[in-house]
């Protein structure tokens, strides 16, 4: 059978049993609707873009395998308004989700937990140690009266105690004026009803000590997921924030509890796709119906177009989780593919039928001519597509490559149903005749415009494309994977956040040692390195130079023993307790300030005021001062108890847990380099990894996999726009057996190429991981539009812009950029843009078809 003889054979099949067409059609899309409600899977995983066997691509799954303990995290944050705070949210946080298999499999705090609770001020240096010890030695005869008496009378009775130290000669108000001033300003923020929390450990904190403790915890836990949920982690983040609120911890306690990693990200990833999905098809729906109606002119003609889109998406979705097994990030973006180039073989075969109508000819007859005269067009444009897609599949770029499976596939089933089921729907809604001229007749100025100025167009042409080529070294390639989320989602905030935090950033490469020798040798050569802030390995947990710390804090546990652990505890005072001491001691402040003018003496009365005016308050407001005062002091009691019983820690003792993250059990060990430097900065990324692959090229991490992914998709672009190229100059050039033909077809498309480029770097719009496969679709669909010209041109058509052809072209064009453009409505970033330059490209497509085509193309050559 002839090439051209195809179409016109299944159009003529089809109008003479079009009721068998229309049930075989229908029987189709049922199956494939059962096979899709049982099969549908989809993956917003946008790792699984990029092929598992490139080199860093290996190394990571590597560094997984080593480690599967760290894949599938999810990160709790705990911010709070104070130290105490948020130790304190983060221990009972992590104590219930311990408690809660349902949900979480495993709880770890890198930053807290008992190890650290006992062993942390051995991390300090040796004059940071001694600095704590002295700050906790001097703040003694505080301690003492609160540990044994933990209310607003034991605060009461501390200040007491200290003033009489400095009666006594032992010391002056100057040295007490830290805690005078923290205690009145809490007094008096908290009896103007303002929110306060109160710190103890920032109150003795002396300098950069350790008792410095930071306001930020976080949890790492292994969430249980439900993988049969398109959001498997959902269950256990309502578990996360269901546990906060029922602990209390929230704003108005001086607690935020935030949610990031790789399981949050993944869920908000598919939840911001799903919003406003309704909005993105309504408006896609309606556009289309618009432009399909103003292409035909009628209801009927648009009713079984549309029925042809729909029943062979359905069947194209099917087919396609039968080829890839799930859908990605980028392949679901078939969905306006298909819809988009359907319309175009739709809106052909309906404009030249109405065309065929208008000149007399007869329903069946009208069909029939419409598929002759389109057959071999038809069939070049569905091949251009489905090898432009189809060149992705030997590249690394698996994203892509899976929608070129289902593209070329939905291009097959387009086509098929375009000649079959449309063609039998025609027939069985019988539309009438046009009342009108199909074509453009007043374009005829335009076209003898094109052939009077035909070498000024193609000289402007050829400007557009020079300037076009010059602006392609500011095109910006922007593959960071976070950048095609939402930055306004709540864990790609609260990453974001981490990532300005420099001990808390994600952005720190991995690397994998096969032993401890080794891992030792390059913790050495990284650490060297003026790119690299620090390096993390399990050593990092056995602290230096433990006897002299130790030592010291064997003297200061023996020193404080009494004093941080009183025999007996007071009980809780009443209220007439309270307003008996409060009273008390704002006298004795008065009388001390009086006595001793100098430093300290504003503080003392400060304090005598504030605590006098407390005194003769409510009896609520001294409660709540007390609930305010007492609460974060057991945190910090607690804390210095536990770094006061501090022992020996080698490689031998640490927690097997904590061991685990670090090395396997059969010997290899992982380090965990850090950048020196802004980590957002993405200069400062590309030299730090850099850097590191010079020592080691055994990398993996969040800096790693941005880069080199720019550099596996570069690749694959080159590599598949070169196969694509050739495959389909070849398909033309077996089917138009002419050179020049073939240039014809593909130039316009090399030129739409560059102008979307030179575009995108005019608005500022970089190219990313999504809206590249623009790229790829404006060749296949730009070969489409050119040559239904080219093969009109080699018929000997004239005036082409007044033609159906340039009808249907024009408004095959306006409904693929309605189905594509649509989705610049998502509130997806990655899906925004590919729809912004998807309606760019086209536009520029439509311009080189409707103008430059025909310019190029000029009179009709003389055939043979």
């Amino acid at each position: 059978m002839k090439l051209g003889a195809i179409v016109p054979r299944a159009v003529a099949a089809s109008i003479v049993r079009p009721w068998i067409t229309l049930l075989i059609a229908l029987v189709v899309a049922a199956g494939a609707l059962l096979f899709t409600a049982s099969h549908f899977a989809m993956t917003t995983d946008t790792a699984e873009l990029i092929s598992p066997d490139v080199d860093w691509r290996q190394h990571e799954r590597a560094m997984d395998d080593a480690f599967p303990q760290l894949r599938d995290a999810m990160v709790v944050v705990i911010d709070g308004k104070t130290p105490e705070l948020a130790e304190d949210g983060a221990a009972k946080l992590a104590a219930k989700f311990a408690a809660d298999p349902k949900h979480f499999r495993a709880v770890r705090r890198p930053d807290g937990g008992e190890f650290f609770a006992r062993e942390g001020l051995l991390f300090g240096s040796e004059a940071e140690v001694r600095q704590t010890i002295a700050a906790l030695v001097k703040a003694q005869p505080l301690l003492g009266p609160l540990a044994a008496d933990p209310s607003l009378r034991g605060v009461a009775g501390a200040v007491t105690t200290m003033l009489d130290g400095v009666d006594a000669g032992q010391a002056s108000l100057a040295d007490i004026r830290a805690p005078m001033r923290a205690l009145a300003e809490a007094t008096d923020s908290s009896l103007a009803g303002e929110p306060i929390f109160f710190s103890w450990q920032a109150l003795f904190a002396a300098g950069g000590s350790s008792l410095a403790a930071p306001t930020r915890r976080l949890i790492l836990v292994r969430p249980v997921l439900d993988y049969g949920s398109l959001m498997p982690g959902e269950n256990a983040s309502a578990a996360v924030h269901a546990t906060a609120k029922a602990l209390g911890l929230n704003e108005a306690h001086g607690v935020t509890v935030r949610l990031t990693g790789d399981v949050p990200l993944s869920d908000e990833e598919f939840a911001t796709l799903q919003d406003n999905i309704g909005l993105v098809a309504c408006v896609m729906l309606a556009a289309m119906l618009l432009t399909l109606w103003l292409a035909t002119r009628s209801v009927k003609l648009v009713a079984a177009i549309i029925a042809t889109i729909v029943i062979g998406l359905i069947a194209t979705l099917a087919a396609g989780l039968m080829a890839v097994g799930r859908l990605n990030l980028i392949s679901i973006a078939f969905i306006p593919l298909f819809v988009g180039l359907g319309v175009d073989f739709g809106v052909q075969i309906c404009v030249r039928f109405n065309a065929e109508q208008a000149e007399g000819a007869s329903l069946g007859e009208a069909l029939q001519r419409a598929a002759a005269a389109l057959g071999v067009p038809l069939l070049l444009a569905a091949g251009a597509v489905f090898l432009g897609f189809g060149a992705f599949l030997p590249t690394a770029y698996i994203g892509i490559a899976e929608l070129g499976v289902i593209a070329g596939i939905g291009m097959v089933i387009a086509l098929a149903f375009s000649v079959t089921l449309l063609p039998a729907l025609v027939m069985l809604l019988r539309p009438g005749a046009p009342h009108r001229e199909v074509g453009f007749a007043a374009m005829a100025p335009v076209d003898c415009w094109l052939e009077r100025r035909r070498r000024t167009v193609l000289w402007a042409f050829a400007a557009s494309m020079a300037l076009s080529i010059a602006l392609l070294p500011w095109v910006t390639f922007d593959f960071n994977p976070l950048d095609l989320r939402d930055p306004a989602s709540p864990a790609m905030r609260t990453l974001t956040d981490l990532t300005r935090d420099p001990d808390r950033t994600p952005n720190t490469i991995g690397v994998l040692a096969p032993d401890k020798a080794t891992a030792s040798a390059l913790a050495k050569r990284l650490s060297a390195l003026p790119e690299v802030k620090q390096v993390v390995s399990l050593d990092s947990f056995v602290p230096e130079d433990q006897p002299p710390k130790l030592a010291a804090i064997s003297d200061a546990a023996l020193l404080l023993d009494v004093t941080i652990n009183p025999f007996d505890i007071a009980p809780a005072p009443d209220d007439a307790a309270r307003v008996q001491a409060l009273t008390a001691l704002s006298t004795r402040l008065a009388q001390a300030a009086s006595a001793h003018p100098g430093p300290g003496a504003s503080e003392a009365r400060a304090l005598s005021a504030a605590f006098g005016r407390l005194a003769r308050g409510k009896a609520e407001q001294r409660a709540k001062v007390e609930a305010m005062l007492a609460q974060p002091l057991g945190t910090m009691l607690d804390q210095i108890r536990g770094l006061l019983q501090a022992e020996p820690v080698t490689l031998a003792s640490l927690p097997a847990d904590m061991a685990r993250d670090w090395r396997t059990p059969d010997g290899r060990y992982r380090l965990e380099v850090f950048p020196s430097g802004d980590a957002n900065d993405n200069a400062v990324m590309k030299r730090f990894r850099a850097a590191v692959g010079t020592v080691t090229p055994n990398v993996s991490g969040l800096p790693v996999a941005t880069q080199a992914a720019a550099a596996t998709i570069a690749g694959a672009f080159v590599q598949a726009g070169v196969i694509a190229f050739v495959l389909v100059s070849l398909l033309l050039f077996a089917v138009l057996r002419d050179v020049r033909e073939v240039a014809f077809t593909l130039a316009p498309v090399i030129l739409s190429i560059f102008l979307t480029l030179g575009t995108c770097v005019v608005i500022g719009q970089p190219i990313n991981f999504a809206n590249i496969i623009a790229l790829p679709l404006l060749f296949g669909v730009g070969v489409a539009f050119h040559i239904y010209f080219v093969m009109a041109w080699r018929g000997g058509a004239t005036d082409l812009l007044q033609s159906s052809l340039a009808r249907a072209v024009l408004f095959s064009a306006l409904a693929t950029g309605t189905a594509f453009g649509s989705l610049w409505l998502s509130h997806h970033p990655g899906t925004a843009s590919m729809g912004k330059i998807l309606m760019i490209s086209l536009a520029w497509t439509l311009v080189c078809a409707l103008i430059f085509e025909p310019a190029l193309l000029g009179p009709p050559a003389k055939r043979r």
